[in-house]
């Protein structure tokens, strides 16, 4: 057996001229690079590493250790060749500093063994192993994991090969490097997205599951959001001698936040409904319990009202929400109230205003989802439409939103919508 030089440290020769041999491994080299770079899969990745390599090389075996940061080791994802070995199977852990593939690791210089025999590093496997190498994985010096090739034979890598194999190690490394990233990025978007369904379930089982049946008069609502989850809100809650209490209300921001404090405020004002006080002294006592617990910049804007069937009246406050319209016959009137500041930025109290319903007369709360709605030239929904809509004989709930909805065509709903419609 020729003697061999100690390769634990990086190559270093004079040049000399390139055989036909070695200029056909570099063209595999080559090849093999160019393949890996585009590949994002992680185990078509590897996969493809260890059997092409082992392939082009004539190996006896390759594999891919990658690395545990957290736990300070080094795990098989890949193995090509080896059946059947119960050392080297997929997901055999290995210690940093133990075996070649740990002390490549530890030392991040590339170790050969011409005799596997002779090695003091090396731990055995197939019994037909004579030499292998192991060449660190590195990107921004930080360890990526450890690639491995053994031979049948001595001293079956020569100082070109083992060259070559470094060179491709370095595109390896990037490659894993990025495949890993991905599909972190791509589970964390799976768990987000798996999240935001469930917390759309959720948030689609706290609005009301039919419309309330109060003598006299129709009342519906319609809540879409914008994204997976959103901030606005209806409900109807059913009081004593028959009344019932309506409520809208939009929470500032969007997505996951916005719902959360949601829910927070649909819970603390069931509590305080139940105590059957008006809908002013609501808001007041809601109020005061938001400014003490929603971070600050949050804040809600709500409607309130409470519909007797008997005395045919409803009665409401307004906590800094877009004006509720009135439609009498053929006129339509937004309708104000004297004071009312968003529930959550500061203390204040809450007027309110009742007005009658007499037979055939609507009403409608509504959410800037609609109002502020845009087509694709920048022109908003805007009150106008509101009224013209509510104004025509066959109007309802899911008739505006399919209005809104026609008029952003292609522009689509960048805010929730929401809309409660009382009929007398």
């Amino acid at each position: 057996m020729a003697a061999s030089p100690n390769l634990t440290a990086p190559l270093s020769s004079s040049p000399r001229p390139l055989n036909l041999d070695q200029v056909e491994d570099i063209l595999k080299v080559q090849k093999a690079a160019q393949k890996i770079s585009s590949i994002l899969d992680l185990d078509q990745l590897v996969d493809k590493v260890v059997n092409d390599i082992a392939r082009s090389f004539g190996c006896l075996d390759s594999d891919i250790y990658l690395h545990n940061e957290e736990r300070g080791e080094l795990s098989l994802v890949c193995a090509h060749g080896c059946a059947g070995c119960e050392v080297c199977g997929a997901g055999h852990i290995l210690r940093i500093g133990k075996g070649m593939v740990g002390y490549a690791a530890s030392t991040g210089q590339m170790h050969y063994a011409p005799d596997v025999r002779q090695d003091p590093y090396y731990i055995g496997c197939e019994e037909s192993t004579l030499s292998e190498v192991a060449i660190p994985l590195h990107v921004e010096g930080q360890l990526v994991g450890v690639f491995t090739a053994s031979h049948n034979e001595l001293d079956a890598f020569t100082p070109c090969q083992l060259r070559l194999l470094q060179a491709l190690c370095s595109d390896v490394a990037v490659a894993v490097h990025n495949a890993r990233r991905f599909q972190q990025e791509h589970r964390q978007r799976e768990e987000m997205t798996s999240e935001a369904r469930e917390a759309r379930v959720i948030q689609q089982a706290l609005l009301p599951k039919t419309s309330p049946c109060i003598p006299g008069f129709t009342v519906s609502g319609l809540s879409i959001p914008a994204g997976a989850v959103g901030g606005d809100w209806y409900d109807f809650i059913p009081m004593d001698k028959g009344s019932w209490g309506l409520v809208l209300a939009d929470v500032s921001g969007k997505g996951t936040a916005a719902a959360l404090l949601m829910s927070a405020t649909r819970g603390m004002l069931r509590s305080l409904v139940a105590a059957a006080c008006t809908p002013a002294e609501v808001l007041t006592k809601l109020n005061r319990l938001l400014v003490e617990d929603f971070p600050a910049g949050r804040f809600v804007t709500m409607v309130y009202a409470v519909l007797d069937p008997v005395k045919r009246t409803l009665t409401f406050a307004n906590a800094g929400h877009l004006r509720p319209l009135l439609i009498t016959g053929t006129s339509a009137r937004f309708l104000d109230v004297e004071r009312g500041i968003p529930l959550g930025l500061g203390l204040g109290d809450f007027s309110e205003v009742e007005v009658e319903l007499r037979e055939g007369s609507r009403l409608v709360f509504y959410s800037d989802g609609i109002t502020e709605a845009e087509n694709q030239t920048d022109e908003e929904y805007g009150l106008a439409r509101l009224q013209e809509h509510f104004l025509q004989r066959d109007a309802s709930a899911e008739g505006l939103l399919q209005d809104v909805r026609s008029f952003a065509h292609g522009s689509g709903l960048r805010d929730d919508a929401s809309v409660i419609f009382v009929q007398g």
